[in-house]
């Protein structure tokens, strides 16, 4: 297999990636055959995966212009992924070109990638880290030049927990992340769940088993189970909420969505 430019050489293309699978669904150009093999083949249990994917980002930005809209400014996006057109450091610096951006991946192509795409831009960096260890991240040297930890932050948990398995204790890796926000800082998460998927659950889980197949879990935690992440923070309106119900651009754009673009819950918290 013929390794691209942009690849870099310590990693293994022969192994699926769940960023790039990402990116296949959203329409990227980096992934690999094996990427593209995997999830064709879980589309062929959950052939709405694209649309999920895509109510998925449309929520991050409409929440990233919330954000903006109520002073904050700076974003810390774990799990950030590949970027693709209308990413967090894109809506942010258009909604405030003063905003700031720390991207935090520990795929290494998702971090080759964007620092190619950042390059020059002095106002987001990306840092290799990984969520399951809190303080890698909060100490980390790139995202302490970027953000003040002392003021207000948008942390980005988007389409992430549902890759952490409850043995590697997600729970704990968010409130220690909350504990170091300061008031005012604001959580916007979403995460996959059976509930909402228009396909009964035994098909759904051929998706799933997809996922597990290729040693990359994905936990699919109930609504009850997914509001747990957002303790120590007060609600947004209208909660936790399918991502198309999260205050829509429009009604008539909410009701133009596909039925498989409800699947799985989002939702935006202030920490008091």
């Amino acid at each position: 297999m013929e390794r691209p430019a942009w690849a870099p050489q310590g990693i293994d293309i022969s192994v699926p990636s769940v960023s790039r699978m990402y990116d296949f669904y959203l329409g990227g150009s980096h992934n690999f055959e094996v990427d593209r093999e995997a999830a064709r083949k879980a589309m062929e249990f959950m052939p709405g995966l694209p649309k999920i994917m895509q109510a998925n980002r449309a929520f991050m930005r409409r929440a990233v212009r919330h954000a903006v809209s109520e002073g904050v400014t700076q974003f810390l996006d774990i799990g950030s992924g590949i970027p693709t057109f209308g990413n967090v450091h894109e809506v942010a610096l258009a909604a405030d070109p003063e905003a700031r951006v720390a991207y935090v991946d520990h795929d290494s192509v998702a971090v080759a990638h964007s620092q190619a795409v950042l390059e020059g831009n002095d106002r987001a960096v990306i840092a290799n880290a990984d969520l399951r260890r809190p303080q890698e991240i909060l100490k980390n040297s790139e995202v302490n030049e970027v953000l003040d930890l002392n003021r207000p932050v948008a942390l980005l948990l988007v389409a992430v927990l549902h890759f952490i398995e409850d043995a590697d204790d997600p729970q704990s890796a968010v409130a220690e992340l909350t504990e170091a926000l300061a008031p005012g800082s604001l959580l916007i998460l979403t995460h996959a769940s059976y509930e909402g998927v228009p396909l009964a659950r035994e098909e759904a889980g051929g998706a799933v088993g997809v996922y597990r197949d290729i040693r990359n879990p994905l936990i699919m935690r109930s609504r009850e189970e997914i509001g747990r992440f957002f303790e120590g923070y007060e609600m947004v309106e209208p909660g936790l909420v399918s991502m198309p119900d999260w205050r829509p651009d429009s009604p008539a754009a909410r009701e133009q969505e596909d039925p498989y673009a409800f699947s799985g819950f989002g939702g935006v918290g202030r920490k008091a």
